[in-house]
C-alpha cells in the first residue's frame, strides 16, 4: 500500500477562518491524505489567511518561510481573505505554488493534483468576488470541547475601514435545517459547546445563497435560527460569536435570557464611542443605540458578560474624540474590550481620508484602552467572587491544571483531574491569580442541568 500524502494547515485570523480550515482538512482526509502537525513537515501546506491588518499580511509571508524550513520541497497553497484581495502579490512570495480565492478554496482538491513545485511565480485561481454567491457549510473540530460553526458568510455593509466585502463577497447564509443538522453532527463527535460564527451573523437570512445549484432567498432570520438550535438537546452550550448592535434585537436578547443552552455572553462591536467617527466609518447605529443594547442586556441578565470591539486612530480622530470614546466605554457596564489599532487598507474609503493619526498616537490610545479593558475585566470577575457557577472543563497549557469558562465567560483555573475533561460541573470562584484569571474549586458534577 502506498504511503498517503501528508498535509498540514495553518490558520490566521478569526474563528470563521478556523471553521473553514477544519472543513478543508476534512476534504483532504476524505480523499486519503494524512493530516500532520505543521512542524513535522508535510507534502502539502495549506495556509488560510486573514487580511484585517497589515500585520496579518506580513504574518502570511512568515508562515510560508516556516513551512519551507520544515519541508523544503513542500507544495504550498495560500487561500483566505488575503489571497482574494492580493492574489498576484502572494504568488510572488518565494515558495508559494498555488493561490486560491474565495470562490475556489473549497475546490482545493481540484487544484492540487499536480504537486510539482512552481518554477517561479505560483499559479493563481481567484475569480471576481462579485461572482462568489454560494454558501459552504463548515465547522471546526479538534479539542472535542468547543466547535466554531459557520452559519453566515460575506457582508453587505460598507464600513469605510473594512476589506471583508471585497474578500468574501455579499451576505449569504445557510438554511436553518442545515445548521441544525451540523450542530447534531458536532455533538455526535463529542463537542459540548458550539460557537456560531460568520462575518455578520445577525444578518442571517437576509442574503441569498446558491445551494446545490439553486438560488434560495432566505425567510428565516437569526432569531429563528437560535430558537431552532435551542431545541438540539445533545448540545450543552451555544454562544453567539459577535453580532452588530443594530441587529441585536430585544427579541434576541430576551430569548437568550430565557434559554438554558445559549450562554449569557454577547460580543457587540462598537468601533467608536464618538458619533462623528461612527458616521465617518459608515456604521449603522450611533452610540445611544449601543448604550441601550448594553442597558437592556444587563436589565434581563445582570450576570451577562459583554465584550466590545473598538478601533483607535481612525482618520480624523482628535484627542477630544478619543477621550469621548474612552469616557463612554468607562461608563458602560461592559466586561472587556478587543482593541484594534487602525491601519490603512488599500481600496477602502478610509485610506484616503484627511487627518491621519500618527502611528505613535494610535499605539498610545490602544494602550490606554487595553488598560481600561483589564480594569473592566477584573471588575466583572470580582462581582462573582465567592459564588458558584457552571464551567466546561478544558485542557490547560500547564498539565497540572484544568481551565475552562463559566456560562458568563469567566476564565477559571483549577487543579487537574482527568475525569473532568470535556464535562460540565459547578465550581466555587475563589480568587484572582496574577494573570487575572479566576482560581476555582470543583464542587459537583452537574451534567443533568444542561442536557
Amino acid at each position: 500500500m502506498a504511503t498517503p500524502r501528508t498535509v498540514a494547515f495553518h490558520t490566521l485570523g478569526c474563528k470563521l477562518n478556523y471553521s473553514e480550515t477544519s472543513a478543508i482538512a476534512r476534504l483532504f482526509e476524505s480523499s486519503g491524505y494524512l493530516p500532520v502537525k505543521f512542524e513535522d513537515g508535510a507534502d502539502i501546506y495549506v495556509i488560510n489567511t486573514c487580511s484585517v491588518t497589515e500585520q496579518a499580511d506580513r504574518e502570511c509571508k512568515k508562515i510560508v518561510r516556516s513551512a519551507l524550513r520544515n519541508q523544503p520541497d513542500a507544495f504550498v497553497v495560500v487561500t483566505g481573505c488575503y489571497a482574494q484581495l492580493k492574489p498576484q502579490e502572494i504568488a510572488e512570495i518565494p515558495g508559494v505554488d498555488l493561490v486560491l480565492g474565495a470562490g475556489e478554496k473549497f475546490k482545493i482538491l481540484q487544484y492540487v493534483d499536480d504537486l510539482s513545485k512552481a518554477q517561479g511565480k505560483g499559479m493563481v485561481y481567484a475569480g471576481d468576488v462579485k461572482d462568489v454567491n454560494t454558501f459552504t457549510a463548515s465547522f471546526s473540530f479538534g479539542d472535542r470541547t468547543r466547535s466554531f460553526l459557520k452559519v453566515q458568510d460575506g457582508c453587505d455593509y460598507k464600513c469605510t475601514f473594512c476589506t471583508i466585502p471585497q474578500a468574501r463577497g455579499a451576505s449569504r447564509s445557510d438554511t436553518v435545517e442545515q445548521v441544525v443538522q451540523n450542530a447534531c453532527e458536532i455533538a455526535a463527535l463529542g463537542a459540548r459547546e458550539i460557537v456560531l460564527t460568520g462575518v455578520n451573523i445577525g444578518d442571517f437570512g437576509n442574503g441569498t445563497a446558491v445551494i446545490e445549484g439553486e438560488r434560495i432567498k432566505k425567510e428565516a432570520l437569526f432569531i429563528d435560527l437560535i430558537q431552532a438550535l435551542d431545541q438540539v438537546d445533545t448540545v450543552a452550550r451555544f454562544r453567539i460569536s459577535s453580532i452588530e448592535p443594530n441587529l441585536l434585537t430585544d427579541e434576541i436578547i430576551g430569548f437568550v435570557a430565557e434559554s438554558a443552552r445559549f450562554m449569557p455572553h454577547f460580543h457587540v462591536p462598537l468601533q467608536s464611542g464618538n458619533d462623528k467617527q461612527l458616521k465617518e466609518m459608515r456604521r449603522r447605529y450611533r452610540r445611544d443605540l449601543y448604550a441601550a443594547r448594553v442597558e437592556y442586556i444587563k436589565k434581563v441578565m445582570p450576570h451577562a458578560c459583554i465584550g466590545c470591539d473598538v478601533i483607535v486612530g481612525f482618520p480624523g480622530e482628535t484627542e477630544a474624540d478619543f477621550l469621548e470614546t474612552y469616557q463612554f466605554l468607562q461608563a458602560l457596564d461592559i466586561s472587556y474590550l478587543h482593541v484594534f489599532t487602525y491601519s490603512e487598507r488599500a481600496n477602502t474609503p478610509a485610506a484616503s481620508m484627511a487627518a491621519p493619526v500618527p502611528m505613535e498616537e494610535r499605539k498610545r490610545r490602544n494602550q490606554a484602552l487595553r488598560g481600561l479593558s483589564e480594569m473592566k475585566r477584573r471588575a466583572f470577575y470580582t462581582q462573582f467572587l465567592d459564588t458558584t457557577r457552571p464551567v466546561l472543563f478544558e485542557q490547560h497549557k500547564n498539565a497540572q491544571y484544568l481551565t475552562g469558562f463559566t456560562d458568563n465567560y469567566i476564565k477559571v483555573e483549577l487543579p487537574f483531574a482527568p475525569d473532568l475533561l470535556n464535562t460540565l460541573g459547578m465550581v466555587h470562584l475563589q480568587s484572582l491569580n496574577v494573570d487575572g484569571d479566576m482560581l476555582a474549586q470543583f464542587q459537583t458534577q452537574s451534567e443533568p442541568l444542561f442536557v
